[in-house]
């Protein structure tokens, strides 16, 4: 499996500088019953508001159930089906808009429910898999399918399995899967003691 590299500010954790959400999938290659646990248990143990864990994940194991893959593959926006369609899983996540603690509306929970989301992805990159996260679905499309209730909010599609060899990655992906990595500097999105000062900016954070 190959990985990009990226060039960091300052040295950071190599399962975050590795993690990168790739398109080419080897469609041959299933993932175990002990993996996809592993992805599950990842994001169970993400941090949340009181601890109320408003995330759910619906599984969609093309090798254990396809017509339940196949359901969730409809649902995803043309775009995204043209390299989804060779990932072994797919994956739903929705967040609850109730707090289970108190029955109020809990303006956390697609907060809480990105962190587990980036558990499960982070535990993919560990586990040698790509995963990506898709914003481009049918959020409606998933609760008629899926009987998701009204007060869970469906969040991201998540596609998740192992890179195909570079050898077999077809032309047309291949500026995709090799373009360079990029973010905007530290100063630009981190700020410290106000709006508008970057933290490479602070002599105090030097």
């Amino acid at each position: 499996m190959f990985t990009k590299k990226i060039q960091t500010e300052v040295e950071i954790s190599s399962l975050i500088a590795s993690r990168w959400s790739g398109r080419a999938y080897d469609r041959n290659k299933n993932l175990t019953r002990e993996q996809l646990l592993a992805l599950a248990e990842a994001a169970r143990w993400a941090p949340s508001c009181y601890g109320d864990q408003p995330w759910r994940f619906i599984f969609f194991d093309s090798s254990r159930n396809k017509p339940a893959w196949d359901q969730a593959f409809s649902t995803l926006a043309e775009g995204n089906k043209t390299w989804a369609k060779d990932a072994p899983l797919l994956i739903l996540s929705c967040a609850d808009s109730i707090m289970s603690k108190n029955g109020q509306a809990n303006r956390w929970a697609q907060y809480d429910t990105g962190a587990a989301a980036e558990n499960l992805c982070l535990q993919a990159t560990a586990m040698g898999l790509m995963a990506h996260q898709m914003g481009g679905f049918d959020s409606d499309l998933c609760r008629e399918l899926f009987a998701v209730p009204e007060q869970f909010v469906p969040m991201a599609m998540i596609s998740i399995g192992y890179q195909l060899d570079e050898n077999m990655i077809p032309e047309t992906m291949k500026e995709g899967e090799y373009s360079e990595r990029g973010r905007n500097v530290l100063a630009d999105n981190f700020f410290v003691g106000q709006w508008g000062v970057g933290i490479k900016q602070d002599s105090s954070s030097r």
